[in-house]
């Protein structure tokens, strides 16, 4: 056996059931592999922020890592965007990145480069393989890490003469650290505050947007009177009819210090402080009202949902969490607005569903609209690097494979990553694409004010627009295998939306809103 062999059955035995791949000369010998492992699912992306994006969707949704298969610090830096939001998002990954052959380095051959200072920037574990005799061990120790809480990237480089050397054999698994119980004092302390009759807010993140962490948070709230806040970019949200509702904070600075305004108490359960996206001339960027005090309940390595639980037995009692009512809006007619594609999404959003929203400025209207559809899954873009929708929509469908995929599109983000759609075509995957056509750079247009910079020349209004000429993306779907629809007017989609619901498989409706 040699080292990629010993690699791929240790990657399995470890519970790593896929790996998204865009090989290179140097990992041709871990291709071969892959043959003699058929547990190992090898899922082909033509770009390695496909591969990396898709990695996150699935680790979000399957609870357990992937792998990456890239090509040298080249390749790791063409998916490093996504795996700067699968660390954000705290994502369990595990890369594999093909290194030059131990000895071959010292020449410097045209694509040596200092993976390691790429992989960092990424990476919460790192390592080398320097025999083959090591990876399996290696490898085992990387998926432990990428699963140890809160869940973090493990960056594994396999060169190639470790690849294809032997003697190998696979190692067993490394059981992964557990998350901590918070004390009892930290519970009693965020207890206290909730008691105390001042304005209090609880904002929860990371583990804590599931079900029993929204039960357990929803019935602190009612209880105490308690503001319920997310984060603004959630890994994960469970939402819809019959699960606690929760309210994200807003992007704008303005509308989170709103939210906020007058609270005297912050619990963060798995959360960070809010902070500004940016940095705005006169404005702050730490976004904790004057006055508040903040108050940690538990962070990303301990296990905030017992927390919660605890927190809710103290101050809850028997107090039962608000639940989401059933509703759906009306099909819209008429013009298509963004809003109008929101409640197109609500009227016929199935049950069960994984939406990655990916919509940015047009999407605001969506999580009001699906609010009371049937439960379903949230996936945000929690890194804030664009690019991440179509990916993350890949890697949710080959996760959950029975149930149905919507990515929620911007124009401008689809076109970072378009070649996403090859590999739902390619798999078979049950992904429906709604791009929201305005032909611009919308968030940008909105940004260049706020920023205080000098607004309105044609030069810099060219920058913000993405027409001339405009986008085909039926064109440019049809040329990746995906069957895809135009729609000008909402009556248009709702009647395309409901057959690619309806229709197993991929596909793309081209929404051109309306000016």
């Amino acid at each position: 056996m040699n080292g990629a062999q010993s690699l791929i059955r240790t990657l399995v035995d470890s519970g790593v059931e896929v790996c998204f791949a865009n090989p290179g000369t140097s990992e041709m010998h871990f291709v071969a592999a892959l043959d003699t492992v058929p547990e190992m699912r090898a899922v082909l992306g033509l770009f390695e922020g496909v591969v990396t994006g898709a990695a996150d969707g699935y680790g979000r949704m399957a609870g357990a890592p992937a792998a990456t298969l890239l090509h040298l610090g080249s390749g790791l830096g063409n998916g490093l965007a996504n795996l700067h939001n699968a660390r954000r998002a705290r994502t369990p990954v595990v890369n594999v990145v093909g290194d030059h052959a131990t000895y071959h380095k010292r020449y410097d051959a045209p694509l040596e480069s200092d993976i390691e200072t790429v992989a960092r920037n990424v990476s919460g574990w790192y390592r080398s393989s320097a025999r083959s005799a090591d990876v399996a061990g290696d490898a085992a120790q990387a998926v432990a890490a990428a699963l140890g809480p809160p869940g973090q990237v493990a960056t594994l480089v396999l060169p190639a003469d470790v690849s294809w050397s032997e003697p190998a054999a696979p190692a067993p698994p490394v059981p992964p650290a557990v998350r901590r119980i918070v004390p009892d004092a930290v519970v009693e302390a965020a207890a206290k505050a909730l008691r105390s009759g001042e304005h209090a807010a609880l904002l929860v993140g990371g583990t804590a947007t599931l079900e029993r962490g929204l039960v357990a948070a929803s019935r602190v709230a009612q209880a105490t009177g308690a503001r319920l806040f997310g984060e603004t970019f959630l890994t994960r949200l469970e939402r819809g009819a019959g699960l606690p509702p929760l309210e994200r904070l807003g992007y704008l600075a303005e509308f989170m210090q709103a939210q906020l305004a007058g609270a005297r108490h912050l619990i963060l359960v798995d959360a960070r402080e809010p902070v500004s996206f940016f940095a705005y001339p006169g404005k702050p960027s730490h976004l904790v009202p004057e006055g508040c005090e903040v108050h940690v309940l538990a962070t990303g390595g301990d296990d905030a949902v017992a927390a919660l639980e605890h927190l809710a037995d103290l101050v809850a009692g028997g107090e039962e969490p608000l639940r989401q009512e059933a509703s759906r809006p009306e099909p819209p007619t008429g013009a298509l607005t963004a809003e109008a594609v929101a409640q197109a999404v609500g009227a016929l959003l199935p049950e069960g569903a994984i939406v990655s929203d990916e919509a940015n400025t047009s999407g605001l209207w969506a999580p009001a609209a699906t609010a009371g559809c049937p439960r379903h899954d949230w996936l945000t873009l929690t890194g804030g690097a664009i690019g991440q929708g179509l990916p993350l929509a890949t890697g949710a469908a080959v996760a959950c494979p029975d149930r149905p995929v919507l990515a929620l599109e911007a124009d401008g983000s689809a076109m970072y990553t378009l070649q996403a759609l090859w590999t739902q075509a390619r798999e078979g995957l049950d992904v429906t694409t709604v791009v929201f056509n305005n032909r611009s750079y919308a968030i940008l247009n909105m940004e260049l004010g706020r920023v205080g910079a000098e607004a309105g020349g044609p030069k810099a209004l060219d920058m913000l627009d993405i027409s001339r000429p405009d986008l085909d993306f039926v064109a440019l779907a049809a040329g990746m295998g995906v069957p895809a629809t135009r729609a000008t007017t909402a009556d248009e989609l709702v009647e395309q939306l409901g057959r690619a619901f309806a229709e197993p498989g991929p596909h793309l409706i081209d929404a051109v809103l309306a000016p």
